[in-house]
């Protein structure tokens, strides 16, 4: 069932003081705090009634088992609901605590964060070549490529390269230096969710490697690329002095107060509060929950710039409402505005690319066919979805907040449900929808 929070609600995992002046200094602090729908200029009726029917009709086509949704507008969480179960056996209901592998939308909340860090603070310059971070990978013609054409799709790179299959032979068997079934000082790293174990070299020897050797488009059109992504974890360290999950946990959210999100869950959280994803049949040969469900990310040992982040709403939504206070959440300043606006702004318009610098950006022109957002989702808005059927987006414009987290990879990832039923696409237009129309005017027979 979905649930309306008033103000009473103790935002998890602190505890507040429910008191109407607890709330208020929270607010003026730039924190999330709860309110309700009619706060915002919202129909409250309204809201939860679309909402529930969009997602009913979701979970009843199997488009996912259950999700997550929260949505804010002036740092007020006017909405936030979670439907369904983990799985289709219907035993664990999800719950607002519950963890969602984010997929993709680690490449903003964890590589691109880092980076937008490390470059205000004089260590990165997004103007610099792959070349010079990268000297021993970046060879002939990625040499000369740019951060800025590389973050924002721009490059030419390949766009993804399957790791674990191009470590296979023909016959099934693994290549020499890759993959044992037994541990030893040479194999000393468990892939997670099996009996496998890697090579204590295999970033460097294999996925390293396969970037190296990848070609480069002469086209320098938008075509999207995990390849740098997977860099970004020893770029960080080597600019940084931490480790990439450290640096993103010092720097961001533990002073957030963000607990759920992170890397590798089951080092901190019970199983039975992370959601699974998919049945994995080709390669890890079980269910994923837990461990990250990117190949890529899992042989990086789910510590990883592409995948690998975990997280429940609430804890997400701390990130991306610092970004839209430009870049303040409670009593610290994370990042400065213009590192912000650089970062989220449009790079390459010109060339019909959308997309920020990790960030995607609404379609240059809308279709509704193919958009992920609204149709109201202003320029200047920014987010990235996640291919286990999850999504952030932040509109400055409207101050507004948009999280969905699902496992629409459950029980397979050929399930494209999600896509067909423009579920989140359809929530995010009923926002601005109700936002325009304020209350009372909106008949609950308009359906997108």
């Amino acid at each position: 069932m979905s649930k309306i929070f008033v103000l009473t609600l103790m935002l998890l995992p602190c505890i507040f003081n429910t008191s109407f002046a607890q709330f208020s200094l929270n607010r003026s602090k730039g924190e999330l705090v709860y309110g309700s729908p009619e706060e915002v200029g919202i129909d409250g009726k309204v809201l939860n009634h679309e909402i529930a029917r969009i997602m009913t009709q979701a979970i009843d086509s199997m488009a996912f088992p259950g999700g997550q949704i929260l949505l804010a507008k002036g740092g007020v969480i006017f909405y936030q609901g979670s439907f369904g179960f983990h799985t289709y056996d219907s035993l664990n209901r999800v719950e607002d605590t519950d963890l969602y592998d984010l997929a993709s939308v680690t490449k903003v909340t964890a590589s691109t964060l880092a980076l937008m860090k490390l470059y205000e603070d004089g260590l990165f310059d997004i103007d610099q070549t792959f070349g010079y971070y990268f000297p021993k990978i970046a060879k002939g013609a990625k040499k000369d490529l740019t951060m800025r054409e590389i973050l924002a799709h721009q490059a030419g790179l390949r766009a993804w390269i399957p790791y674990w299959s191009e470590s296979q032979r023909k016959n099934g068997k693994w290549r020499w230096n890759t993959v044992k079934t037994d541990s030893s000082k040479r194999y000393p790293d468990r892939l997670e969710g099996t009996n496998l174990f890697l090579h204590r070299k295999f970033r460097e020897r294999k996925i390293y490697r396969m970037i190296r050797k990848s070609k480069v488009s002469d086209d320098k059109k938008y075509v999207y690329s995990g390849l740098f992504f997977y860099l970004v974890p020893e770029l960080v360290e080597r600019l940084s002095g931490e480790p990439f999950d450290q640096y993103l946990n010092n720097h961001f959210y533990q002073p957030m107060g963000a607990a759920t999100l992170g890397f590798k869950p089951t080092d901190e959280f019970q199983l039975n509060r992370i959601v699974p994803t998919e049945n994995d049949t080709f390669f890890r040969q079980t269910q994923l929950q837990g461990v990250v469900h990117d190949e890529g990310a899992a042989m990086m040992l789910g510590v990883s710039g592409n995948a690998g982040l975990f997280s429940n709403a609430t804890d997400l939504a701390k990130v991306y409402q610092m970004l839209l206070n430009d870049g303040k959440y409670g009593n610290k300043q994370y990042l400065r505005p213009k590192t912000i606006e650089e970062f989220t702004k449009v790079q390459f318009p010109e060339n019909d690319n959308r997309r920020g610098l990790g960030f995607d950006k609404p379609l240059l022109e809308y279709n509704a066919r193919i958009s992920s957002v609204a149709r109201g989702a202003t320029p200047g808005s920014f987010g990235h979805t996640g291919y286990t059927g999850t999504l952030v987006w932040a509109d400055p414009d409207q101050d507004l907040l948009f999280v969905f987290l699902s496992n629409r990879v459950y029980p397979t990832r050929n399930n494209g449900k999600i896509y067909d039923l423009n579920v989140r696409p359809n929530i995010h237009n009923l926002i601005y929808e109700l936002l325009r129309i304020g209350k009372g005017t909106y008949s609950l027979g308009t359906h997108w």
